[in-house]
């Protein structure tokens, strides 16, 4: 009997499949940043690096910000709703949304997929939505890297990283040293649970039936905040900002204040999303919230009590800041007051 020679192919890699993942990559992005390419930074994808053509940024002093992040188990919904054209989004807004922390204006972007098995349907609809979050955050997906690896991932299961870069002035850079006493704290409001919090969410939801406004609450992208605070940023309306990520307001919001001065939160007056307060009635702690989720506020800004005005000319009713809080002096580094209106 004639023995059947062994192949890459037969071992669970597509090398012919990958090829057409990457040529659809190549051509949906150029549709999508025409206006953005040079010859520098045009036909990057397939090619073993990306180069990226910088003449057009006339910046005094520039620093190269950088960012890479994920989306946690949160793939693990789309995976059980069989939905995949928001997730792209969320992995472009965990980067760029760090990147503009800084004062940097996002550049460039890569992405990482690892799956068990390329599914070109599926493939697609994750790069339509990492090309999607590259538009809102007005940046170009440059590149990036699509792995097969059976034995490592089931079949149905797959994996994202993105990697963002950006550029910001010396003079322009946003820095917790900037902060200062009496320093007034606004919130933007979040667009749902964002990318964090969701190996709770799923343990809550393991046993659960799902109605259409739970999964269109847990699949919600979470917000680019790249617009908005970079107008602040060029207006030199804020002193500092935080990105309200994995650690929720509590962690995050000490990260962006010197060692020697407090931040006060009134939780009394954060505006918490429908959806955490479903969270909240599943047996959680109001600590284990704030310590978790974002409870409703997606980015912080710190600035001087006068600019608040100036500052909300920049958002729409949606996403428009309020205040919750304010810089003191103190050996605490952060007092949480009053409660939450669950």
């Amino acid at each position: 009997m004639k023995k059947t020679k062994n192949s890459y192919k037969k071992s669970g890699v597509n090398i012919e499949t990958a090829d057409k993942l990457t040529k659809y990559i190549k051509k949906h992005s150029q549709e999508v940043f025409k206006g953005k390419k040079s010859k520098f930074n045009n036909n990057n994808i397939g090619k073993f690096a990306s180069t990226f053509d910088l003449k057009n940024y006339k910046i005094k002093d520039p620093l190269i910000v950088s960012s890479t992040d994920g989306v946690g188990t949160k793939i693990e919904i789309a995976n059980r709703f069989k939905k995949f054209d928001t997730i792209g989004i969320d992995l472009v807004a965990m980067c760029v949304n760090d990147l503009i922390v800084q004062g940097a204006k996002p550049l460039f972007f890569l992405d990482y997929i690892a799956a068990g098995k390329i599914e070109l349907p599926k493939m697609k609809k994750i790069i339509n939505g990492i090309i999607n979050g590259c538009k809102i955050a007005d940046c170009i997906l440059i590149g990036g890297e699509t792995a097969e690896m059976p034995g490592t991932y089931q079949k149905n299961k797959f994996d994202l990283a993105g990697f963002s870069v950006g550029l910001v002035s010396k003079k322009k850079i946003i820095s917790e040293e900037r902060v200062k006493n009496k320093n007034v704290i606004l919130a933007i409001p979040s667009s749902g649970i964002h990318s964090n919090g969701f190996s709770l969410v799923r343990k809550i939801i393991k046993n659960s039936k799902i109605d259409s406004y739970l999964k269109k609450e847990l699949l919600a992208p979470t917000k680019i905040y790249t617009h908005e605070v970079l107008n602040l940023v060029n207006k030199n309306l804020i002193n500092s900002s935080a990105n309200i990520t994995g650690g929720g307001i509590i962690e995050n919001i000490i990260r962006s204040v010197p060692n020697h001065l407090t931040v006060n939160i009134d939780l009394s007056k954060i505006r918490v999303l429908k959806i955490f307060k479903w969270i909240k009635k599943k047996n959680i702690s109001e600590l284990e919230m704030l310590k978790t989720f974002n409870c409703g506020v997606g980015f912080c800004l710190i600035t001087d009590r006068k600019n608040i005005n100036k500052i909300k000319k920049y958002f729409n009713k949606k996403f428009m800041p309020y205040e919750i809080g304010f810089i003191s002096r103190s050996s605490k580094k952060i007092k949480l007051l009053k409660k939450i209106r669950w």
